[in-house]
């Protein structure tokens, strides 16, 4: 019953906050459980001091963008790369990478990469679906590499140590934003993009990395704090704050009160639409787990197959499903209690599996129906959403093969935290 009414009320589309909320009320009547579990669920579900690092990453990212550290970021990278043959597309995915060491939220990367890049690739001549595609596509690496706010959720329902997921997403990570660029690559040659008349030399370099060397140091003033033990993922979210105040008000200049109320006001809104998520998707979950539904799952999984490689690509299977119309850190509230079990039946570590879950959910920013990155990039490149989707599909197909990759080879992302946290 409460998996119809869920899926009954995902169809007319109602959020996916009320849709989890209603769901599990019907559920409470139905068995006639005390109202009063709904608010000690929401109260237990956001009783983890790690959740304070969602609302300050989303802060951090707010803050770059209104003090200059952003467009600075890609001023530099452009000097570096954007002379080159479809330059400017290498450039928003490098770009994409460089951010993802600040905050850890896909849409904030569109948002603040997509508003300086998409309008500079659409004057260089590249068309406005090419471009917006770009941009959704290498979004899905900021929560990939460190910070991540996914990571953050996944490491407190799970009990990772965020640390060691931190740790874990930097090669895959990388590996995204490798295989963008090849694609990239592919369509210059192809499309014969424009060549930007602008080499690279000693000067332009200098300043274009005196200019950035701010926002340069902020992600490794941050990794290099966490991995040091100097604060927790929790205290550099903090940090990452402190930091970018510090330098949009005092040294670049650019930040102003009127902008910073405006900064608060946004992450406030964010903030509350994510944790009215996790508190109803924690109830969501804690009803699922009373109705056996995890142990339901795995034994139907294990009826398909007992091969190990069968099961992963059914749970891959399943979670590329589920991102098309998921958010996100819904997705990872209310399949970790879900599908963990099942994976660790397997031999899979809790570190290797929120990776997969993460890689896996974060391909389904840039998928429709749901692609949130998709969504934000589509009115910036004032094109269709229809039309950014089918750009996007040599990309979204790169990115399952990096999926697949980290999947079967767990040393991929397993290198790291063995080296710095065994």
């Amino acid at each position: 019953m409460i998996v119809a009414a869920f899926i009954i009320l995902l169809l007319i589309g109602i959020p996916i906050a009320f849709v989890l909320g209603i769901s599990s009320v019907f559920y409470l009547i139905r068995v006639e459980l005390p109202l009063v579990l709904v608010s000690q669920r929401f109260f237990v579900g956001l009783d983890n001091f790690l959740l304070l690092a969602v609302p300050l990453f989303i802060m951090a990212g707010k803050v770059m963008n209104e003090s200059g550290i952003t467009r600075r970021l890609v001023d530099f990278f452009s000097v570096l790369i954007g002379h080159i043959r479809g330059g400017l597309a290498y450039v928003n995915i490098v770009s994409s990478i460089f951010f993802a060491g600040i905050t850890g939220a896909g849409a904030a990367d569109t948002a603040a990469i997509g508003s300086i890049m998409i309008p500079a690739m659409k004057k260089e001549g590249y068309s406005p679906e090419y471009s917006g595609a770009v941009t959704a596509i290498s979004s899905t690496i900021g929560p990939t590499i460190p910070p991540s706010i996914a990571m953050v959720v996944y490491g407190a329902i799970s009990g990772v140590s965020i640390a060691r997921l931190f740790l874990a997403g930097f090669i895959p990570g990388f590996m995204l934003g490798i295989a963008q660029i090849i694609i990239a690559f592919l369509y210059a040659r192809k499309q014969k993009f424009p060549v930007r008349g602008k080499m690279l030399n000693l000067r332009n370099f200098t300043t274009g990395f005196l200019n950035a060397i701010l926002a340069i140091l902020m992600p490794v003033i941050l990794l290099g704090g966490i991995l040091s033990g100097i604060f927790t993922p929790t205290e550099a979210a903090g940090v990452a704050v402190l930091y970018a105040l510090i330098v949009g008000f005092f040294i670049y200049r650019e930040l102003k009160i009127k902008a910073l109320v405006k900064i608060l006001y946004e992450t406030s809104l964010l903030t509350g639409a994510v944790l009215i998520i996790l508190a109803v998707a924690h109830l969501f979950s804690w009803i699922l787990a009373a109705e056996r539904v995890p142990e339901i799952v795995a034994s139907t999984f294990t009826v398909l197959s007992t091969n190990p490689l069968v099961i992963l690509l059914l749970i891959n299977l399943l979670l590329l499903f589920v991102g098309t119309f998921m958010e996100t850190l819904a997705a990872v509230i209310l399949l970790t209690p879900i599908l963990l079990p099942l994976a660790e039946s397997i031999g899979l570590s809790a570190l290797h599996f929120g990776i997969i879950m993460v890689v896996n959910l974060n391909i389904g920013l840039a998928t429709p129906p749901l692609g949130v990155c998709l969504i934000v990039a589509s009115p910036i490149a004032e094109v269709s959403l229809e039309r950014i989707s089918r750009s996007t599909v040599p990309f979204l197909l790169a990115s399952i093969v990096v999926l697949f990759l980290v999947t079967y080879f767990p040393q991929l992302s397993m290198f790291l935290p063995g080296i710095f946290m065994p």
